[in-house]
């Protein structure tokens, strides 16, 4: 179905959708993302800030000012005032020179003067090694670079104090937000090209599902499913690679149990065989076999969007099949109802033309000449009915009754010739022969071509089973569809015509029984014979 009563809200549709979860999904990526480079940026900057620090404790040890004072071991203003200029230059947020016993000598704040060293980290320094550091001082949290002070100056000598450069963590941050800030304009341009991109795929996403919600394309798989449960045919759609897709139950009843994909050429070989190399147009009533069973097949083409797929495959097609049989069962019947049809149009048309006939003379006084009217018409009644009257099949009986109001209409002689009986015993087969007769009497009453003549019917049984001729003055069958008669689609009628004699005799066969045709002296008779129930069936 193409319109649905039901419509999503806009924003709330496929494509506002999409775009929200591409967002979330990139937003949540973009975050992830920031963290880890943050992360990154911190250890980068901590590593920078800590051989910058580690650098300029170097350089401080090795002025003389500082290892004679660490190892006289006691405070000095002048190396704590050059030491704080040298901070000022390096821009450091302290330096701290301490002696052998970890006591400041030189530090910023001048009541810290003479005090510990706090952080816990002297211990390497004060054992002639190297490190950098992030601990927690006086002044804060800091990266810290500290070296040993040697005696003299000279390294491998006695450690004589140590000297601890550092920087509080907030320059560490500040560095981390400056490489961040400059990474933002890059951000928020694969922000703005993913939200292009998911506005534009969620579009072309929706253009190829047919601007169809996922709500609406759910409501057409039940719709579908619904369909195909419902129909009596087979239904199978084929994709262009050969693969059977889908299948109704009804065609896994008729083919057997399949799991979609499987290929049609193992499914059905024949039709396989049929729609090799594509299907150009819409074939219908195909004559297949399907597990030697006849069948009658619909085939509609699909085309693949933008015409062949990819290597040159078509859209595939899908096919609807049904028994033969069932579909000819069905012909008949809408044959034997069309039948039932004409015949009590006609004996309205006939009794009408009495009744008025009767009328008239009545009015005109004669009503002599309209009893003798009458009269001959029950006389007339009574010996056709005499002639059926050892028919003991009633809806034979009526049928021939109502051929015989059509042939009056037609101007046509019909008989149902004297001696014709049939038991009781043909009753199960009622439906056959009402069909088979309504059908031969109807096609000799066409061969007479509205020109008067004659049609007789005879209908009998013996012990082995029964027959019936229909017999019809016309000019016959042609010659050249003699041997193919009772083939479907047959006729010399025009298009759309020879499936009711093709009905017949699949019928007639499927009892075993015969249906021939003859011509006999200014005669076309078609002759019906069945086994008597109960004997058994030859060779159809």
């Amino acid at each position: 179905m193409n319109t649905f009563v039901v419509r999503r809200g806009r924003g709330r549709g496929l494509q506002g959708r999409l775009v929200r979860w591409h967002l979330l999904v990139l937003c949540t990526m973009t975050a992830l993302l920031v963290v880890v480079q943050t992360w990154q940026f911190y250890r980068e900057a901590r590593g920078r800030i800590g051989e910058r620090a580690i650098t300029i404790s170097r350089l401080v040890a090795q002025l003389p000012v500082v290892y004679q004072g660490a190892q006289a071991g006691r405070q000095n203003p002048a190396l704590n005032a050059q030491v704080n200029a040298l901070r000022d230059k390096a821009e450091a947020d302290f330096i701290v020179v301490g002696n052998v016993q970890g006591i400041r000598l030189a530090h910023p704040v001048p009541s810290s003067l003479g005090q510990p060293m706090v952080g816990g980290d002297n211990a390497a320094p004060l054992a002639g090694r190297e490190i950098i550091s992030v601990a927690r001082g006086s002044l804060g949290l800091s990266v810290r670079g500290k070296v040993p002070v040697w005696a003299g100056g000279r390294a491998g000598t006695r450690v004589v104090g140590v000297v601890s450069t550092g920087y509080l963590m907030p320059q560490a941050w500040h560095l981390v937000a400056q490489a961040l800030v400059s990474l933002l304009p890059w951000f928020l341009l694969a922000l703005g090209l993913g939200t292009a991109g998911a506005v534009w795929a969620a579009r072309r996403l929706r253009a190829e599902i047919l601007n169809l919600e996922p709500e609406e394309i759910a409501a057409l798989a039940q719709q579908q499913r619904a369909v195909l449960a419902a129909l009596r045919e087979g239904v199978i759609a084929v994709n262009g690679a050969g693969q059977v897709t889908l299948a109704s139950e009804r065609a896994t009843e008729l083919l057997g149990p399949l799991r979609a994909p499987a290929p049609l050429a193992t499914v059905w070989p024949e039709l396989a065989a049929v729609t090799a190399g594509g299907l150009p147009a819409r074939q219908q009533n195909l004559e297949l076999t399907l597990h030697g069973q006849p069948v009658l097949v619909n085939l509609e083409p699909l085309e693949s969007r933008g015409g062949a797929g990819p290597d040159g495959l078509h859209g595939g097609f899908v096919s609807g099949f049904r028994d033969r049989a069932e579909a000819l069962a069905l012909a008949d019947e809408l044959t034997h109802a069309r039948g039932f049809v004409d015949v009590l149009r006609a004996q309205t048309h006939e009794y009408q033309n009495r009744l008025h006939v009767l009328s008239g003379l009545l009015q005109l006084g004669r009503s002599e000449e309209a009893l003798r009217v009458l009269n001959a018409e029950i006389h007339a009644d009574t010996q056709f009915r005499q002639l059926l009257r050892d028919v003991q099949v009633p809806r034979l009986v009526a049928l021939l009754a109502g051929k015989r109001e059509r042939a009056q209409e037609l101007g046509i002689d019909f008989q149902v010739a004297e001696g014709s009986c049939l038991s009781a015993l043909w009753e199960r087969h009622a439906d056959t022969l009402v069909t088979a007769v309504g059908n031969l009497t109807e096609n000799a009453f066409e061969a007479l071509a509205g020109q008067p003549g004659e049609v007789t019917v005879l209908i009998g049984e013996d012990p082995e089973g029964m027959q019936v001729e229909v017999e019809d003055s016309g000019p016959g069958v042609p010659p050249e569809l003699s041997q193919t008669l009772f083939a479907q689609g047959v006729s010399s009628k025009g298009e759309g015509r020879g499936y009711g004699l093709a009905g017949v005799c699949a019928r007639v066969q499927a009892l075993g029984g015969q249906l021939r045709h003859t011509r006999r002296p200014g005669r076309t008779v078609f002759q019906l014979s069945l086994p008597a129930p109960g004997v058994p069936r030859g060779p159809a």
